[in-house]
């Protein structure tokens, strides 16, 4: 049997969004307050990205956390007047055309210290570094960034080098020769040319524990022309009556996307089909990524209020699915794919929820509203409180809400 014939791909139906429900005490995220710290006044941060290996286990590196983020300088002249005052709402929603990605390190696990960006000016092919996975090798601390680079258009790229140690610091050497890795296809993901938005970025690399080989999920939309996409029966799932009508659902096309290295070097990749779709559903599943519990596979991803269809809704948050297979098909965790949404009080508290096999999942403030106030907010662009969910079987709970940032490895690799 070919890759291609393995997959299964499992539609996230509209019937199942139908379940998604705000404010569910076991799927909500606490509210995050209005006098939040932030960790730098001089950077925005959002998509955090911990170190981890190919199984996914978060690590340390002699004793030193260490994450990635993209990152942006605040307060750039454009967005200051000549009074002195600042427009920061108009410099936050800037930062993805200036992103870059950055480290930081700690030996607590949440009082970061910047340590940098991760490639030099002129390293990456393109001016906009997006999320990726950063990936420690082995015990000498060679590393390898996978990430995206948006030109406009997306590819898939990885850059190598070395993580150095001291009492005091973590240091980066290398990182100064950046291989692309492959771009959208046009038979399985959609490509600039059949949508000028489409989504194609966040590699995930990781080891199958059942067949050993390395494989990549990342986010993308199913190919074909934007707007000629076809709801299927598989698409709608079993809806009630009087839901019939998609309204314009067929401009949303999302999916969690899957390749697999021709060896584990992962120089290069073959393109598989999606594991998950949401024709008619949602336009963007984010940022996906496995933990593996109990011999199974759970794919969690994120995605917005606003990119649901005509007819649906759904919070700011983590979707998730099951399955017993890395291949499918997928369920949907809680019966409609919601893990972790934000409150209806703080719709966009948090974002870009990143998932560890301890439970743990990392995101970052975006922006709060004072006193339920959507015209007084303030911008986060730092890191949130972490918060510990439980999965068991096809469910997740809420258990827990840690620190600010608090980022605990799983385990410590020793360099000397």
């Amino acid at each position: 049997m070919s890759n291609q014939d393995k997959i299964q791909t499992t539609s996230w139906s509209r019937a199942d969004a139908l379940k998604v429900k705000f404010d569910d005490p076991t799927t909500t995220q606490p509210e995050v307050g209005h006098d939040f710290p932030v960790l730098d006044d001089d950077l925005f941060i959002w998509d955090t990205m911990p170190l981890r290996k190919l199984n996914g286990d978060v690590v340390s590196v002699d004793g030193w956390s260490i994450i990635f983020t993209l990152t942006a300088d605040r307060k750039p002249e454009e967005f200051t007047y000549k009074d002195g005052s600042y427009d920061i709402a108009s410099d936050w929603k800037d930062r993805h055309g200036r992103a870059r990605i950055c480290y930081w390190y700690a030996k607590d696990s949440k009082n970061w210290i910047f340590g940098g960006r991760v490639m030099q000016e002129g390293v990456s092919p393109t001016k906009r570094e997006w999320a990726g996975t950063p990936i420690l090798l082995n015990d000498n601390g060679d590393m390898e960034l996978y990430y995206t680079a948006v030109k406009p258009g997306a590819t898939m790229a990885k850059v190598k080098g070395r993580i150095e140690t001291t009492e005091t610091e973590v240091k980066l050497h290398g990182f100064d020769d950046v291989k692309e890795l492959f771009t959208a296809d046009g038979v399985y993901y959609q490509t600039l040319d059949q949508n000028p938005l489409t989504n194609f970025r966040d590699p995930a690399p990781f080891i199958d524990p059942v067949d050993g080989k390395l494989y990549m999920l990342f986010e993308g939309n199913v190919a074909g022309n934007i707007g000629e996409h076809v709801i299927t029966t598989e698409d709608m799932g079993h809806i009630p009556p009087g839901f019939e009508d998609v309204g314009g659902a067929r401009f949303q096309s999302g999916c969690v996307g899957i390749a697999v290295a021709t060896d584990l070097t992962g120089d290069s990749w073959e393109l598989l089909p999606p594991l998950v779709t949401a024709v008619g559903v949602n336009d963007q599943l984010e940022r996906p990524h496995f933990v593996f519990k109990n011999g199974r596979y759970y794919l969690f991803t994120i995605s917005h209020q606003y990119t649901y269809s005509d007819g649906l809704d759904g919070p700011d948050g983590v979707y998730g699915f099951v399955s017993d297979s890395l291949f499918g098909p997928f369920s949907p965790l809680n019966g409609s794919g919601l893990v972790l949404g934000n409150p209806s009080s703080q719709p966009f508290q948090t974002y870009s929820h990143c998932v560890m096999p301890n439970g743990l999942v990392t995101s970052f403030v975006d922006s709060v509203e004072k006193d339920n106030k959507t015209e007084d907010y303030r911008i986060g662009g730092t890191e949130a409180p972490t918060v510990e969910i439980k999965i068991e079987g096809n469910n997740t709970y809420v258990v827990k809400e840690y620190d600010y940032g608090f980022i605990p490895p799983m385990g410590n690799v020793l360099t000397k």
